[in-house]
């Protein structure tokens, strides 16, 4: 069975494992003091950071959300950007990603957020066939400098 909690001190090399797993897939080679400021960020909820582990009872923990919550100009309330989203190999099909998702929906409900987002992208066909069950693709394109 998997569960969803949010992410303690003490998940530091769990974290770590799946952290590198998912910049691993990105090609991204996030810098040591990158790691460690996100670690404590999620561990302190500083920043508006938001962390989740999903844990199975047998393997420990298999994924990771990491969320952002930030002002809005078209709200007086929050919005919510799920920034990470990560299951690694061994917890791929046991639903740990809907939870995570269903996770952060329930913080951004209970902190009353007026809106949930993240990015994928385009080509990412299982991811995208998840998030086509949990949420809705919009018409906006994201541009970066």
């Amino acid at each position: 069975m998997t569960t969803v909690r949010p992410i303690r001190e003490a998940d530091r090399e769990a974290w770590l494992s799946l952290w590198l797993g998912y910049n691993a897939f990105y090609r991204n080679d996030p810098a040591e003091e990158v790691t460690k400021a996100t670690f404590r960020r999620l561990c302190e909820g500083a920043d508006g950071f938001f962390g989740l582990l999903a844990e199975d009872n047998d393997r420990g923990p298999v994924g990771l959300a990491h969320a952002v919550f930030h002002p809005a100009t078209w709200t007086t309330a929050t919005y919510c950007y799920l920034e990470d989203l990560f299951v690694g190999r061994g917890g791929r099909g046991s639903g740990a990603g809907q939870l995570l998702i269903e996770g952060v929906y329930a913080e951004a409900d209970r902190r009353g957020a007026d809106r949930v987002y993240w990015h994928t992208q385009q080509y990412n066909a299982p991811a995208r066939s998840l998030y086509d069950k949990v949420g809705h693709a919009t018409s906006f394109v994201v541009y970066q400098r």
